[in-house]
């Protein structure tokens, strides 16, 4: 317990000074610290202290979820994977500003943003577009998109958003690119005729503005995957229960070893997502009206054999849930 003299000690310090321990505590404890005065409070949601963890290096990736409660009709909503007092994790419910931002295909992380694009369906097409900052937890308007778009998929790359979806006046799908140094859109590009029938894999060279097919990644049905360290990983639930491993250099498949029993917890499972997590990966599924998430660490050892290492798996929500989208946020 802090003593009487020195809780009146920290208040007591150079403002710049206190920011900069407030850099170095991790922002789980952020909720906490905020109680200790409104001096804290204001300090912990200002804009400074943000800029302070970048300079110190001290920013943390967080995991943010877009939720579909099965059992009810209400829009999907925002949550935040957080950690408990023990070091245990749970998905907690994001505030309030964020959860009508329901539409999640055509929302994608960059840095401490999220940014959502597009309309729901057909019907409802629009040049919406909007940025979440994830450290003051507020929503603004940017440039809009200057087509009526519905997004189907959104990537990052080189500080540039690529953005797929159908819009008018393209008869098949266009990608749109959002340049977020610049906060301006750059020209439309239509995109090859792709037939999902055929289950064909197409990557974009952005450096030289074509498209390429890839025979040995369309082998595998791979679906909700992620990017770590220029390897594409999924859960494959559908033929061995595996996670298998694609490398773009050698176009080859792979088996991530040493998951055997976390894998064996995610039999049964409806549903699965992967998401590069600081570098690690993070994996979702549900188990008897329960998510759980694992942290996994991966490592390429000699032969080019790729192992993984459980760092934690945790129950972190219960409820007939289904996670429509995962974001990695740096805050």
């Amino acid at each position: 317990m802090v003593s009487k003299r020195q809780s009146f000690l920290i208040p007591s310090l150079p403002e710049d000074v206190i920011i900069d321990i407030l850099a170095r505590s991790s922002r789980f404890d952020h909720p906490k610290l905020s109680l200790v005065s409104k001096h804290f409070r204001s300090l912990v949601a200002s804009p400074e202290l943000y800029a302070r963890r970048s300079l110190l290096a001290c920013t943390e990736d967080f995991v943010y979820v877009v939720l579909d409660d099965i059992n009810s009709c209400s829009f999907y909503h925002w949550y935040i994977l957080c950690r408990k007092p023990k070091g245990s994790h749970c998905l907690v419910r994001a505030p309030s500003t964020f959860t009508y931002l329901y539409y999640h295909a055509g929302s994608v992380a960059v840095g401490s943003r999220i940014y959502v694009f597009g309309g729901i369906d057909h019907t409802n097409m629009t040049t919406n577009a909007l940025s979440m900052d994830c450290r003051s937890r507020t929503v603004e308007p940017i440039p809009s998109i200057p087509v009526p778009l519905v997004c189907k998929f959104a990537c990052f790359i080189d500080e540039k958003i690529y953005v797929i979806g159908y819009c008018d006046p393209y008869p098949e799908k266009a990608m749109l690119v959002f340049d977020t140094e610049t906060q301006m859109w750059e020209h439309v590009m239509t995109t090859p005729k792709m037939e999902a029938a055929l289950r064909k894999s197409y990557a974009y060279v952005p450096k030289e503005s074509k498209w390429e097919t890839d025979d040995m990644l369309s082998s595998k049905r791979w679906v909700n995957a992620c990017v770590v360290d220029d390897v594409l990983y999924y859960h494959d639930r559908e033929v061995v229960n595996t996670l298998r491993a694609y490398d773009p250099i050698k176009k080859s498949w792979g088996v991530v070893e040493g998951l055997k029993e976390l894998l064996a917890e995610t039999l049964g499972s409806q549903w699965s997502r992967t998401l590069n997590y600081g570098g690690n990966m993070a994996l979702l599924f549900s188990r008897t009206s329960k998510i759980r998430c694992a942290e996994i660490s991966l490592e390429r050892r000699q032969g080019g054999q790729i192992w993984g290492k459980v760092e934690w798996c945790d129950h972190v929500l219960t409820g007939n849930f289904e996670v429509r989208k995962s974001l990695a946020v740096v805050v």
